[in-house]
């Protein structure tokens, strides 16, 4: 396989596994006191970030606090675990 065919391939593949996302934001800390200040509540209960394709690196809580935004799949290898999150759950 040629690189181009290799990079479009993993391309897809990452669409596919972003378009598992139920928006919970519980990876983001919606479910805590301390969330992502990019992070944004829609009206329909689902959660949105506001700088999405500049996201990974070094971000803010709500409270002031840093911390390291990465890529969900980085984030299940280290252990972590959403109980209902399809990422941590694939059907």
């Amino acid at each position: 396989m040629d690189d181009t065919a290799y990079f479009k391939k993993l391309e897809c593949q990452d669409e596919a596994y972003e378009a598992m996302c139920r928006r919970c934001g519980v990876c983001c800390g919606s479910s805590t006191d301390d969330p992502c200040v990019n992070l944004i509540k829609q009206l329909d209960g689902t959660y949105i970030c506001g700088i999405y394709e500049n996201r990974h690196g070094l971000q803010r809580s709500t409270t002031g606090g840093m911390f390291a935004c990465v890529n969900i799949r980085d984030v299940i290898a280290s252990g972590a675990y959403y109980p209902n999150c399809p990422y941590c759950n694939p059907i």
